[in-house]
Formats: structure tokens, C-alpha cells, sequence
């Protein structure tokens, strides 16, 4: 990972000129904590950008939300608070379902398909984002979801009535569809919301329970491989036009490098987080075979409902998605 670091670094100088002829403080918020991976690669993005451009582009990153709470942020780079920012889009599915399609359960389950997946989406979502007056400039896929929970649990029954961390429209509805409370909670207030029994259980990657040290209170980790949602880097659209096109360029090289080197992050970093969890006490096992059974007919109430609200714009992304498949 320090070649990747380096790489960033050196592609970026290549593109620099030796002194700036003035410097511009660009703060980026970020939702998760500082160590998560995502917000490490967006870390060295920013140091990239910086050095790229010899410091007329200084990006300082700020994690946990602590400039802005993980919900303001797109609100905040739309509106030009902050010229650029790191979101995790499914998160706004109310204002556009297209926000969504990362969180389909069960459509892609696996990086590969991730991959297809986005390459299906990317040009929608470049559109829609053009229209909000934001610039994408990369996505990185968190690992697989899987479903954490404080007590076992063998089917859909067993979930009756359990307080389900939701994080957008997706979780909200699998909660409902499987008779949990679907409770609004923030990645900065996972730990103090399972702490103080606000919530019980979640589906989220092994990174974000080793992140939070979920096992503080939570005991079972599932694998259902149920998506993989992605976090989306944007910039300002005013901003971005503002800038040289020799800066843009940098921006753009030092994205493309993120992009590839969180990816590269997210792959590994599966593993090892599940390793953790389990080694600091938590159950982590497949989900029963009737479990699974259940969630894939949910999954597939899911895809068609998100299918209806999407629209035709939905339908081409789902069906260039599956040629892919073929």
C-alpha cells in the first residue's frame, strides 16, 4: 500500500508546477473515522491533490463528521460550503432511486459484480450529479454486507421486533420486510446507538464493525453477501470550474488512483476485518441456509420495487448490468 502512496504522489508532481501562484484551502468532510479505510485512501487523494498541484489545491480532510454530520455533507458541497466531499450516496435514494442501485440486495454480491455493476451506472449517475451541480470524481465499494445482531438467529421470524440500524432507504425497507424497527443512525453514532440499546443489529461490512468494535455489545456477525455499497468522492461543480484545467487534470489522476487504490483496500481489508471480529469474541458464520432462502425472496421484492421507482433510467442500468453477467 505505501507503492500505491508513492504512486499518488509522484503521478501528481509530474503534473505540478515548482511554485503556486496562490494557494486555495479546499475542507472535505468525511462521515467515517479517521482509520477507516475509506477515509485513509481519501486521505492520501487529499495529499495527492495537494502535491499535484504544488499547493494551490491544499485538501484537508476532515473524518468522523466532524465538519459536517454524514447526512449534510452532499448538501454542503452542493450549496459551495465546502467545495468537495465523500458520501455514501444510497443514503439520498429519496431524493433520486438511481442513489440506490449500489444497495439492490442481492443483484451484485461479489467485487466483480460491484464492478459491472457501477460501470452500468456510472454515466446515470454522472448525469443526475451534473444536475445537483456536482463533479464525481471516484466511488470505492465497501466489502459485502453481512448482518450483525446481539442475540443468534436462524430465520426471518427470529428478527421480529429487533431495533435495525438503518443508513438509507434500502436498510429502512429490509427492516420492514423482516418485521425489524428501523431506526435512523449515522456511522459516527454506531457505537454509542448499540451502547445504549437504541439499536440491536445492523447489516453492514466487517469493516464498519471493526471500525466501531462492534463486539462491545453486539455478539453475531452473518454473511449473507447481500451488497456492497459504495462511498462517492464529488467536488463542487462551481469549484471545479474554477480551477486550471492542468489542476483539473491532477484531481483527476489522483482520483483515478484512489479509486483504484481504495478498491484494492476494500478486497483485503474483507478478511482481515472478519478475522477481528471473531477474534475479539463474535460469532461470525454463514446465515442459515433458511435464512438465505428467505432473504433472496426479499432481495427479489427489493430489486422490482426499486425497478418501478427507478424507471426506465433503472431498468437500462439492471439490464446492461446483466448482459455483463452472460
Amino acid at each position: 500500500m505505501k507503492k500505491l502512496t508513492s504512486l499518488m504522489t509522484a503521478t501528481a508532481l509530474t503534473a505540478a508546477a515548482a511554485t503556486p501562484s496562490f494557494a486555495e484551502t479546499w475542507d472535505m468532510p468525511m462521515a467515517y473515522s479517521g482509520s477507516n479505510f475509506h477515509s485513509v485512501t481519501g486521505a492520501e487523494f487529499a495529499e495527492c491533490v495537494t502535491s499535484g498541484t504544488g499547493g494551490e489545491i491544499d485538501i484537508k480532510t476532515h473524518p468522523s463528521g466532524s465538519l459536517f454530520a454524514g447526512n449534510d455533507i452532499k448538501r454542503a458541497v452542493q450549496t459551495g460550503q465546502v467545495p468537495i466531499g465523500e458520501r455514501l450516496l444510497s443514503a439520498h435514494q429519496n431524493e433520486d432511486p438511481i442513489f440506490g442501485v449500489d444497495s439492490i440486495p442481492f443483484l451484485a454480491t461479489s467485487f466483480d459484480q460491484a464492478d459491472d455493476l457501477w460501470e452500468a451506472a456510472k454515466p446515470t449517475m454522472e448525469e443526475i450529479l451534473a444536475e445537483q451541480n456536482l463533479k464525481l470524481l471516484y466511488s470505492v465499494p465497501w466489502p459485502p454486507q453481512g448482518l450483525y445482531f446481539k442475540e443468534p438467529k436462524e430465520s426471518i421470524e427470529d428478527m421480529e421486533g429487533v431495533k435495525f440500524r438503518s443508513y438509507n432507504n434500502a436498510t429502512a425497507r429490509l427492516a420492514e420486510l423482516t418485521g425489524m424497527l428501523p431506526v435512523q443512525i449515522e456511522a459516527a453514532e454506531i457505537s454509542q446507538a448499540f451502547a445504549t440499546g437504541v439499536a440491536d443489529s445492523m447489516i453492514s461490512s466487517g469493516a464498519t464493525g471493526y471500525d466501531r468494535k462492534v463486539w462491545e455489545s453486539l455478539n453475531y456477525f452473518y454473511e449473507v453477501d447481500a451488497w456492497l455499497p459504495r462511498n462517492y468522492v464529488f467536488v463542487n461543480t462551481d469549484a471545479w470550474e474554477g480551477t486550471s484545467q492542468d489542476n483539473r487534470d491532477v484531481l483527476m489522476g489522483c482520483a483515478g488512483l484512489a479509486e483504484y487504490a481504495g478498491t484494492w483496500r476494500a478486497k483485503e481489508y474483507t478478511q482481515f476485518t472478519l478475522n477481528q471480529l471473531a477474534q475479539n469474541g463474535m460469532t461470525v458464520t454463514p446465515a442459515s441456509d433458511q435464512m438465505k432462502a428467505e432473504l433472496k425472496e426479499i432481495g427479489e421484492t427489493m430489486t422490482q420495487e426499486w425497478l418501478d421507482k427507478a424507471g426506465e433510467q433503472g431498468e437500462a442500468i439492471v439490464e446492461r448490468f446483466r448482459e455483463m453477467q452472460q
